[in-house]
């Protein structure tokens, strides 16, 4: 089976290609690289160089025929969506909806696609199901929701089956300090740095931090199963951003001081993930507690 994976080069695309690889799917990535790297990709995998915008994505539909297209290319970093909104919708709604023509054009038997926790917005200190009300606080969360309906809307009246997989907070190695996890990766470095962490706000906002390595497990999974559903990708357990600096000051044994900054405008306060559904329709756990993730993610640094 050939797969196409849109940011295949990325954080959480490349962990996703590793994956496929190894329950031996024949794998193709695209990637403008605008924060990919290929250094990350695994070297059985043939790379294209190119955005998914671009007009010659039909061109790699037609020539390489792809059974299912993981979509995972995207703009991730709340601030800039809020700064430069029509840029997030350019790459992340439009882009979306061009991919899908060339889904149904060239017969792709699924869809599978990166969406996050930040569609649902603020809500209370609770388990988010679902079936939450959708209400967005950053024009990032807006497009992912956006994306989410036309793919809803465009494969039901085309016949394509899809999984949308809502993502918690990913961490891990190789991330950089864009996206809804990127705090994990910002704090290590500037620790192994000698530079201080910044917390924005009380620090008392929390947080579901799933491990990379799960949620690349939950994209393979989706492949086979769970089709045509809505799926949160989360531990279900909460942890404040003042008790996730302190775990990992444990792992570094460095004691830095806090710079402490005002909140920023997109920010929300809670969110927690009911993974209930994906336990049942993709029989998906979280393999890795937090520290354990935490500590693997530490390595991967001090070896950069």
């Amino acid at each position: 089976m050939k797969i196409l994976v849109t940011g295949g080069a990325g954080f959480i695309g490349s962990h996703v290609v590793d994956m496929l690889i190894e329950y031996d799917y024949d794998v193709i990535i695209v990637d403008n690289f605008c924060t990919g790297k290929k250094v990350i990709v695994h070297p059985q995998v043939r790379l294209i160089k190119m955005d998914i915008n671009s007009p010659h994505m039909e061109e790699v539909f037609g020539r390489e025929q792809p059974d299912v297209v993981i979509h995972m290319a995207a703009q991730v970093n709340v601030t800039k969506s809020m700064l430069h909104p029509e840029a997030d919708a350019e790459q992340n709604i439009l882009g979306t909806i061009r991919l899908l023509g060339y889904c149904h054009k060239y017969h792709v038997q699924k869809l599978i696609f990166s969406s996050s926790c930040a569609v649902y917005g603020e809500t209370k200190d609770c388990s988010i199901t679902e079936t939450f009300p959708i209400q967005p606080l950053s024009f990032y969360g807006l497009s992912k929701y956006a994306s989410e309906r036309y793919i809803h809307l465009y494969c039901t009246l085309y016949q394509i089956p899809f999984t949308i997989l809502r993502y918690a907070n990913v961490y891990g190695p190789r991330q950089t300090s864009l996206g809804e996890g990127g705090v994990i990766a910002t704090f290590f470095g500037k620790v192994l740095s000698g530079e201080s962490p910044i917390i924005y706000g009380t620090g008392e906002q929390t947080r579901d931090y799933v491990y990379v390595k799960d949620i690349a497990k939950a994209n393979v999974l989706a492949i086979t199963e769970g089709t045509n559903e809505i799926v949160n990708i989360g531990s279900n357990r909460k942890t404040s951003v003042n008790e996730l600096l302190k775990m990992m000051m444990s792992l570094t044994s460095i004691d830095s001081a806090v710079i402490r900054k005002p909140s920023r405008v997109g920010d929300i306060q809670h969110s927690r993930l009911d993974n209930t559904k994906a336990a049942t329709i993709l029989s998906w756990y979280p393999s890795y507690e937090l520290l354990d993730g935490l500590w693997e993610t530490f390595n991967y640094y001090k070896e950069i």
